[in-house]
């Protein structure tokens, strides 16, 4: 049998494949997308091709179900996988994110954790404890860290990388405070039984979309958390080199900034989704700037 070496788009297919991820980080995060901006142009390609990578197969298990649902996650980690070990398919997500991993040392084992993150959701996990969620938001975001370290070059060592772990998992513990609601159309509820159980919140109380003053206590106490995770990670990213650290201050700070608004609405995420505008985004730079500046490397 002969060895088929592969060789990395370059020129228009490249650029192409480039382009597809960006407009996929642009239109799905604009938070992300934000921070993205701040890394130099060959990093900001990689960082896309990522985020592309880990989009498409979260947007699987969001979109379909059942056996068809089954069928093309494992396509997309068949997928994955020989695109991280050199041999994409046509496929521009693919090619862009071989191409990245060629050029950075993304480790593929964090792939294979969000697949084993994605997997729960297909399984319809019930979440009955905190272990629980945190297993969860490692799985599908905080390993997202251990990819974007490697892009963005860092010192420090594992310490950087539990920050970027403890960053990414505070991340999506936003988005599950953020989309309650929308979860729940789904039929899937990630705030874990012992919790609603301390909070004397049930299910039927969250199916009727009322802010009770046990759920608002509930949510107050997982924001706090997730606030706590924003400090652990925030204390790695001094670590980073370059602008990679403006770039993933900037993104923590937008994120952080929904925990701000979902209390602004008194935690009533259940029809409303809590989110930052453009200018208070912008209006966070110089904070993240200052910070920055002022911060020594652990």
């Amino acid at each position: 049998m002969t060895d088929v070496t592969f060789t990395p788009p370059t020129g228009t297919a490249l650029i192409q494949a480039v382009a597809h991820c960006q407009g996929i980080t642009r239109e799905h995060s604009k938070t992300f997308y934000l921070g993205s901006r701040f890394f130099p142009a060959q990093q900001r390609r990689a960082v896309w091709a990522v985020y592309a990578a880990c989009r498409d197969g979260d947007d699987i298990v969001d979109e379909r179900s059942g056996e068809a649902a089954r069928v093309e996650l494992d396509d997309w980690w068949t997928r994955t996988q020989a695109a991280l070990a050199g041999r994409p398919s046509e496929h521009p997500i693919d090619l862009a994110l071989s191409w990245a991993a060629r050029s950075y040392p993304i480790p593929p084992s964090a792939f294979a954790e969000l697949h084993d993150g994605l997997r729960m959701d297909l399984a319809g996990h019930e979440y009955r404890t905190m272990d629980d969620l945190m297993l969860y938001c490692r799985r599908v975001a905080g390993v997202v860290g251990f990819m974007i370290a490697p892009v963005s070059g860092y010192s420090g060592g594992e310490r950087t990388l539990h920050a970027a772990l403890m960053l990414g998992q505070a991340m999506q513990l936003t988005n599950i405070l953020r989309d309650v609601g929308e979860d729940l159309r789904r039929g899937r509820v990630y705030l874990p039984e012992t919790l609603l159980l301390q909070y004397g919140v049930s299910r039927t109380d969250l199916e009727r979309g009322v802010v009770t003053p046990g759920y608002r206590a509930l949510m107050e106490h997982l924001s706090g958390l997730a606030r706590d995770w924003y400090a652990q990670g925030r204390a790695g990213i001094p670590c980073l080199h370059g602008s990679a650290r403006l770039a993933v201050a900037t993104a923590a700070r937008a994120y952080e900034g929904i925990l701000d608004d979902l209390a602004r609405n008194d935690f009533d995420n259940f029809g409303r989704r809590a989110h930052v505008s453009g200018t208070r985004k912008l209006m966070m730079l110089p904070r993240a700037w200052w910070e920055l500046r002022w911060a020594a490397v652990p």
